[in-house]
């Protein structure tokens, strides 16, 4: 197989990683937002229950527009929760409110992967920049210089990627530790939550293959024009 059939494979397989990365956590997210949870309990109250029980009163529960746009703040300390995820009393409602809690724990405990991914963040955001215009103009202008420093600064996002890792693993299993310590979801919504929790874990490890992925084609191309 030539350089260019194998750089259209890899670009297949990597696109198709994605497409069943999306599928399979917005099929998870469908399914267990319909489920009601046999305690009532909406996103916001788990997400407040857990915070005053760590004694994070001073973290705010707040709700935010978009779907899966829920996410934890650690500048301004407010776990923000999509509306589906306030206000729902569903075992969806229940697993990310909790998760998202999971990692204002780890701001709080000062969990090392943590605070060395925040570290990342202004280089990260540089790189994503930077390379794309340098693998962009390096393809462009036949500009191979440009292109390894373009591989350069994707490696530096795999490396963010895969400190990202630990931390939604952790986040993800304090979250299903909360979720049976305080009684939130009975026996069978506990494994819901469980293959939801796992559904959105797996979407982070999609993005590491990708770029991996992404690096591999980099390379052959500089090495196709040695």
């Amino acid at each position: 197989m030539g350089y260019y059939e194998l750089s259209y494979v890899l670009m297949f397989v990597s696109i198709l990683i994605t497409i069943i990365a999306q599928i399979y956590v917005s099929a998870s997210y469908s399914k267990y937002k319909k489920v009601e949870n046999s305690k009532g309990i909406t996103g916001a109250e788990a997400a407040r229950e857990i915070l005053d029980k760590h004694g994070l009163k001073n973290v705010y529960v707040t709700e935010t527009r978009g779907m899966l746009s829920d996410h934890y703040d650690s500048q301004r300390k407010v776990v923000r929760l999509s509306s589906d995820i306030y206000h729902g009393k569903t075992v969806a409602a229940v697993s990310v409110a909790a998760h998202e809690v999971g990692h204002a724990i780890q701001d709080k405990e000062g969990y090392g992967f943590m605070k060395f991914r925040h570290s990342l963040f202004p280089l990260v955001n540089f790189s994503s920049k930077a390379g794309y215009f340098a693998i962009l103009f390096g393809i462009i202008f036949g500009c191979f210089e440009l292109i390894w420093i373009g591989i350069i600064l994707e490696v530096i996002i795999l490396f963010f990627q895969l400190v990202t890792l630990p931390v939604e693993f952790n986040a993800s299993k304090r979250a299903a530790n909360e979720i049976k310590n305080n009684n939130f979801l009975v026996a069978g919504e506990r494994k819901g939550s469980k293959k939801m929790l796992n559904a959105a874990a797996f979407t982070y490890v999609a993005s590491v293959l990708t770029t991996l992925l992404q690096i591999f084609r980099l390379l052959l191309m500089v090495r196709s024009d040695d």
